[in-house]
C-alpha cells in the first residue's frame, strides 16, 4: 500500500543534497590535484600576448529562453536535458547548470571540457525556432492538428522536478550496483508496458512528432491522465486513440466495463484474481498463468542482472541487501515472491546503505485493481529515519490498542511487530512507482503473505520527491488560491512537516483491521470487491495520520505545533487528490481522490474545516476560501477514524458504499465545492519526476 504525491511541498531532491554535495565536494578535490612538479630549470619565457584584434571571440550566450520555458521545451522535443538552476542569475544556461537525464533514448554529451558541446547547440537552436514559431503544423489534416495540440496541453500540465544522483566519486562497487539496477529498470519498464497493454504502441508515432514520443515515455502509454485532457478524444500519443486493453486479461473479456464483477462471481475467481498472475483465454476456458511464464523472456533478462548486481557486492556491510538480490532474481525465475519477501524484510537502515523493491506489488494500475504491477525503487538510506523510528518504537503497540478501540468489535488488537518506516532518497523509480505526475510518498509492502500478515514488512517514506524550488512555488501559489489569509499563514510546506504525514500514513496501514482483515472467513477484497477495498485501506491509513498527529501531541511524543502543521499539510494533500477528479479517463475510480472527497466532507460537517464565500483567499484574487479551526480537529479525526474503522472491522459493506455516496456521488453543496477545488488546482503544473544518474 502506498500514498500518492499527485501535488506535494517539494518533491524533488531534499535529504540527498548533503551526500551529492559530498560526492561534488570529493570530485572537485580529484580535480584540483596538485600536478607532476616541472622538470628542473628556468621556466620558458611566457609567450607574447595576443594583440587585440587576434583575441578569441566570446562564446555565444544562451540566453533567449528563459529557464522554465527551457524545460517545457526541452520535454516537448523528448530532449533528456534539462536546466537545474540559473546559479548565477545570469539569465543564460550555463555548462554547469545543465542535467542529462535517464530516459528512452541514451543522452548524448551535453557538456565536453567545461563547454556546450555541438549538439547542445543544435538542441538549443532547435529550442530557440519552437519558442519563436511553436511546432510545425503545416501539412497536417484538422484532427491531426488537434491531437498534437493536446498532446501539448497534456505535457504542460506536469513540470518536470529533477532527481539528481551522483556517482562519479563512488567505489567501483557502488557504480557496478547502480549500472545493473538501471539495466533492471530498463526491463522494468518492459514488463510494466506488457500489463498496461502498451508495448509496442510507440512504434505508430510519426516521426516528426517528438511531443508525442516525450508524452508516451511519461505515461508509459498513448493515452492522457491530466484532468483537463485525459476526456478528451484528441488526446493520444498515437493517432486514433487506441482503447486503453490492459495485457492482464484478454482483450475479448474488457468489452464488457462489468468484466470485473463478472470474474469475481466465478467460482474460480480466487485462482483468477491471483495477484500474480495473467488471465488467458485457452479454448474459450480462463486460465491463470504465473508471471514467470507469461514474461518468460523479460522476467529471465531481470534476473540475470540482479544476480549480477549481488555477485558486484563484495563487502560484507551488504550481505542484507546481496541476499534480497539474489532472492528477488529467483523470484524472477519461479514467481516465488514470498520467498523473496523475506530477505527483503530484513533489510534495515542499519544493515545496509542501499534500498530496492523490485517486483510486482501494487494493483491501483488496472481496472479490477487485484493484479500486481510491475515496479522498481531503488534508493540510498537517508539516516533520518532512525530519529521517528525511536519516537515512535515505544507506542507502536499503543497506537494499534486506540485504533483496535475506535474500529470496535469483532476486531481485537493485535500484537504488532511492523517496522517504522525507513526514510530513503530515490535514485530511480521504474515501471508501477514512475508516475506520469506525482509519485509515491511512502509505502507498506508486501501486501501478501507471511511477512505481511506477521506484520513483518517494510515501510518507506520517499524524502527526496518533488523537492524542488519550482514545485514548491507552484504549490504555494495553489494553496494560497484556495487557503484564507489566516490560515495561511500558519502553513508550512516543508518537508520535514510532510514527512510526518507519511510516516503515520504508513504505519496505520499495519494498525487496525488491515486489507488481510477477514470477516466470517472473507478477506476485504471479497467483501468489497477490489476497487473499493483499495479506497477504504487507503482511507484507514490516511485518516490514521490525520488522527494520530493530535494523539502523539497529546501523549507528548511530538510537539503540538508540529501536529497542528501536519493536519493543515494532510489538508493541503487532500486538495490535490481531489484536484484530480474522482474517476480516471476510463471511469475506474481513483482511491485517493475519492478517500480526500470523504476526509474533507467529514471534515467540513464536523466544523474543522470552514468555507467562507464572501472571503478574499490569501493569493489576493479568489472569491471564497477555506479555514481550518484547529481545535475541532482532533475530535473530527477521531469521530471518521471510528466511522472507517468500524466498518471495516465488522466488513460493512452497505455502511461503506453509504460513505462513498454521501461525499463522492451525492449532488449538493459538498460536490460543488469540490468543483471549486478542482478547478483551483488544475491550473498549478503537477511535478513530473526525472531523473538524472551520473557513473
Amino acid at each position: 500500500m502506498n500514498i500518492p504525491l499527485p501535488m506535494s511541498p517539494s518533491r524533488a531532491s531534499l535529504t540527498g543534497r548533503a551526500s551529492l554535495a559530498a560526492l561534488a565536494g570529493l570530485a572537485s578535490l580529484a580535480a584540483c590535484a596538485a600536478p607532476h612538479p616541472p622538470p628542473a630549470g628556468p621556466p620558458p619565457a611566457p609567450p607574447p600576448a595576443p594583440a587585440a584584434s587576434q583575441a578569441a571571440p566570446p562564446g555565444p550566450r544562451f540566453d533567449q529562453i528563459p529557464r522554465l520555458d527551457f524545460n517545457r521545451i526541452a520535454v516537448e522535443l523528448d530532449l533528456p536535458l534539462f536546466w537545474t538552476a540559473d546559479r548565477n542569475s545570469s539569465g543564460a544556461v550555463e555548462p554547469d547548470e545543465v542535467a542529462a537525464l535517464w530516459h528512452h533514448t541514451k543522452a548524448p554529451a551535453w557538456v565536453a571540457a567545461g563547454a556546450f558541446t555541438p549538439e547542445f547547440t543544435s538542441a538549443y537552436a532547435a529550442m530557440v525556432k519552437i519558442k519563436a514559431e511553436g511546432h510545425p503544423r503545416a501539412g497536417l489534416d484538422d484532427a491531426e492538428k488537434r491531437r498534437r495540440d493536446a498532446v501539448l496541453a497534456e505535457l504542460a500540465a506536469g513540470r518536470p522536478s529533477l532527481l539528481q544522483s551522483d556517482f562519479r566519486g563512488a567505489p567501483a562497487e557502488d557504480r557496478a550496483i547502480v549500472g545493473h539496477l538501471l539495466k533492471v529498470a530498463e526491463l522494468i519498464e518492459q514488463l510494466h508496458a506488457k500489463q498496461l497493454g502498451s508495448a509496442g504502441m510507440a512504434d505508430k508515432i510519426p516521426p516528426d512528432d517528438p511531443a508525442s514520443r516525450a508524452l508516451f515515455w511519461r505515461n508509459q502509454g498513448p493515452w492522457c491522465e491530466q484532468p483537463r485532457t485525459r476526456n478528451d478524444p484528441s488526446c493520444s500519443a498515437v493517432p486514433g486513440n487506441p482503447p486503453r486493453i490492459t495485457g492482464a486479461y484478454p482483450a475479448r473479456l474488457q468489452q464488457d466495463r462489468k468484466f470485473c464483477a463478472a470474474l469475481e462471481a466465478r467460482p474460480d475467481q480466487q485462482a483468477l484474481l491471483s495477484p500474480f498472475t495473467v488471465v488467458v483465454e485457452q479454448g474459450g476456458a480462463l486460465k491463470a498463468v504465473p508471471y514467470s511464464e507469461a514474461y518468460r523472456p523479460e522476467m529471465e533478462a531481470v534476473s540475470r542482472e540482479l544476480k549480477a548486481a549481488a555477485e558486484a557486492i563484495q563487502s560484507p556491510g551488504e550481505a542484507a541487501f546481496k541476499a534480497y538480490l539474489l532472492a528477488a532474481a529467483q523470484a524472477f525465475l519461479d514467481n516465488s515472491w514470498e520467498a523473496a519477501d523475506e530477505p527483503w524484510s530484513r533489510m534495515n537502515a542499519e544493515n545496509s546503505r542501499w534500498y530496492l523493491r523490485v517486483g510486482p506489488d501494487e494493483t491501483y494500475w488496472e481496472p479490477c485493481s487485484r493484479k500486481a504491477g510491475f515496479h522498481m525503487s531503488f534508493a540510498r538510506i537517508n539516516q533520518e529515519s532512525l530519529t521517528w523510528q525511536k519516537k515512535l518504537e515505544p507506542v507502536k503497540s499503543d497506537m494499534e490498542a486506540a485504533f483496535a478501540a475506535l474500529a470496535g468489535a469483532p476486531y481485537k488488537a493485535r500484537q504488532v511487530a511492523f517496522h517504522l518506516p525507513d526514510f530513503i532518497d530515490v535514485v530511480a523509480n521504474a515501471g508501477d512507482s514512475r508516475a506520469a505526475t506525482g509519485g509515491t510518498a511512502g509505502q507498506s509492502l508486501p501486501n501478501w503473505g507471511r511477512v505481511a500478515t506477521e506484520g513483518r514488512g517494510r515501510t518507506v517514506a520517499m524524502v527526496n520527491l518533488l523537492q524542488d524550488d519550482d514545485t514548491r512555488a507552484a504549490l504555494r501559489e495553489a494553496t494560497a488560491s484556495l487557503f484564507c489569509k489566516a490560515t495561511m499563514e500558519s502553513v508550512s510546506l516543508e518537508r520535514p512537516v510532510a514527512t510526518l504525514s507519511t510516516v503515520l500514513h504508513e504505519a496505520a496501514h499495519n494498525l487496525g483491521p488491515t486489507h488481510n482483515h477477514k470477516v466470517k472467513g472473507k478477506t476485504e477484497s471479497e467483501i468489497y470487491g477490489g476497487p473499493l477495498a483499495s479506497m477504504l485501506e487507503e482511507l484507514k491509513a490516511q485518516t490514521g495520520a490525520l488522527y494520530f498527529s493530535g494523539w502523539l501531541a497529546q501523549k507528548g511524543v511530538i510537539d503540538p505545533t508540529l501536529a497542528r502543521l501536519s493536519e493543515a499539510r494532510d489538508v493541503i494533500w487532500a486538495f490535490g487528490q481531489i484536484g484530480q477528479g474522482m474517476y480516471t479517463a476510463g471511469g475506474e475510480p481513483r482511491p485517493y481522490g475519492q478517500l480526500a472527497a470523504i476526509q474533507l466532507g467529514s471534515l467540513l460537517d464536523a466544523g474543522a474545516i470552514g468555507f467562507h464565500r464572501g472571503e478574499v483567499a490569501a493569493n489576493g484574487t479568489d472569491k471564497g476560501c477555506f479555514s481550518i479551526q484547529a481545535d475541532r480537529m482532533p475530535a473530527a479525526a477521531e469521530a471518521l477514524a471510528r466511522t472507517v474503522l468500524g466498518l471495516k472491522a465488522r466488513g460493512d459493506k452497505a455502511a461503506a458504499l453509504r460513505l462513498r455516496e454521501t461525499y463522492v456521488e451525492k449532488d449538493g453543496a459538498w460536490k460543488g465545492l469540490r468543483g471549486v477545488i478542482e478547478e483551483r488546482m488544475q491550473r498549478m503544473p503537477l511535478g513530473s519526476v526525472i531523473y538524472a544518474i551520473e557513473l
